[in-house]
């Protein structure tokens, strides 16, 4: 089993789901089951499959799950801007979290190379 706790592309994961969380806190009460929730699900989303896939055995697993970390986080990507073109989220705190999606989308995007052609020590 892999220890996803070691993972530079999980440190980063976690931290962008923190902070989705914090900044949506603020969001209007309206937006509690819209855009919100949806940034909610797709940051913890990040960082979740990055867990599921260390738990399973085959690599097979662990790269398709990390497939859908990635993809979870390029949805956050999106939804992010989103939310500051609808004036959810003021400039800095949108800029914040996009860095953290992109890093968090370059790392993850960096092992997943990295294990399809053999040159991680995960």
């Amino acid at each position: 089993m892999r220890d996803h706790r070691k993972l530079l592309a999980f440190q980063k994961a976690d931290e962008l789901a923190l902070a989705v969380y914090r900044v949506t806190a603020a969001f209007p009460v309206e937006e509690r089951f819209g855009l919100a929730q949806q940034m909610r699900r797709a940051a913890v989303s990040v960082a979740s499959n990055i867990v599921e896939g260390c738990a399973r055995s085959s690599e097979a697993d662990y790269l398709r799950f990390l497939d859908m970390a990635f993809a979870s986080s390029r949805e956050l990507g999106y939804q992010i801007p989103l939310a500051h073109k609808l004036k959810l989220l003021p400039n800095e705190q949108s800029t914040a979290l996009v860095t953290l999606s992109d890093e968090a989308s370059k790392l993850l995007r960096g092992l997943i190379r990295g294990i399809n052609r053999g040159t991680t020590d995960e």
